[in-house]
């Protein structure tokens, strides 16, 4: 009898965000989807599409969107605004669990009962991770978002008020981030992501914060410098704290100078990244972390990746053997290691 195939484990879609903000029906075929919305950006990746790719989890995202005069003159000016946001998309979350569309998932034992049950039903299991902390209006406030379901946090995205992050403000901690990153030393339910933080809130993190450390989405810097993506001294700090660090498969992160209307550069774009921190940390520290939704089409990723199924055409070029951990195995392993 044939084995079933290996789990793919995303660690990062912007899924509620992408519904709710973009209006994207995700319980649809993806063809369907992108048939209904022809313009613009195509979509990437639906509920059903996750189905057929053999996707058993994805660290599905709370992103409340900030204020920008240009951007987004309808994101958050207010962390209740940032926490409406949130509970909306967390709202939404529930609602497919409770249709049946996705599991939620919050425990080892529910992770392993899950995983169990996707063999045979195929429906994704969701962990839910908050990339940005401005939905956590005071660092007290941790513990609801952990009672909510919440496993992981990225205390920024731009600057927020907790961190200096990517492209807006790329200063240290602040004090609430200070804060923030007591309340999580004392919180064993929720790890820390490191994504998107800029390097010095990055080191500072470290020094006050000792638990369980993953970087959701984040390439090396050796390839794209920008303050966006990891230096050499993070990701060996990231490895040393037996964390993993997802790839992510936008072209613009992947080879510099890359603009919108460039041809499309093929998948070893992508490998050379996966190898780079295979080599200073090791294959087991290297997972997915498409963010193959996030704000993006089809035109933005290396071909031949089109939609959540093509992730699996990484076998063909990965070395021998390394192929199932790199889909989901290291970051199933990573997960048991500290869920509750």
């Amino acid at each position: 009898m044939k084995p079933p195939p290996p789990p793919l484990v995303d660690a990062h879609l912007d899924l509620a965000h992408n519904a709710l903000e973009a209006g994207f029906d995700l319980t649809l075929p993806l063809e369907e989807l992108r048939r209904r919305y022809p313009q613009g950006d195509v979509p990437t990746v639906t509920l059903p599409a996750l189905v057929e790719a053999g996707a058993a989890l994805v660290f599905a995202t709370l992103f409340a969107s900030p204020y920008h005069p240009e951007h987004n003159p309808e994101g958050y000016t207010t962390p209740d605004e940032a926490h409406a946001q949130a509970l909306r998309q967390l709202e939404l979350y529930r609602r497919w669990h409770e249709e049946g569309r996705v599991r939620l998932i919050t425990t080892r034992a529910e992770l392993d009962g899950h995983l169990k049950a996707w063999e045979g039903d195929g429906v994704p299991g969701l962990l839910i991770l908050m990339e940005g902390a401005d939905p956590i209006r005071t660092p007290d406030e941790l513990g609801f978002w952990a009672d909510a379901g919440v496993r992981l946090v990225g205390p920024a995205w731009g600057g927020t008020r907790y961190a200096g992050g990517s492209w807006f403000g790329t200063g240290g901690l602040t004090e609430l981030g200070r804060e923030l990153m007591a309340a999580l030393q004392d919180e064993p339910r929720v790890a820390l992501d490191a994504s998107h933080l800029s390097e010095p809130s990055f080191w500072e993190a470290l020094e006050l914060y000792d638990g369980p450390l993953l970087a959701s989405h984040s390439n090396p810097r050796r390839f794209v410098d920008h303050e966006r993506h990891l230096s050499e001294a993070m990701i060996s700090a990231l490895g040393e704290r037996g964390g993993v660090i997802g790839t992510v498969f936008y072209n613009a992160f992947l080879v510099a100078g890359w603009q919108r209307g460039d041809a499309r550069p093929g998948l070893e774009a992508a490998l050379r990244h996966m190898a780079h921190v295979a080599e200073l940390i090791g294959w087991e520290h290297v997972g997915i972390g498409s963010d193959f939704d996030g704000g993006f089409g089809a035109r933005e990723l290396p071909e031949p990746l089109d939609q959540p199924a093509d992730l699996r055409r990484l076998e063909e070029a990965l070395p021998a053997g390394v192929f199932p951990g790199v889909l989901g195995g290291h970051w199933l392993a990573w997960l048991r290691r500290w869920l509750p």
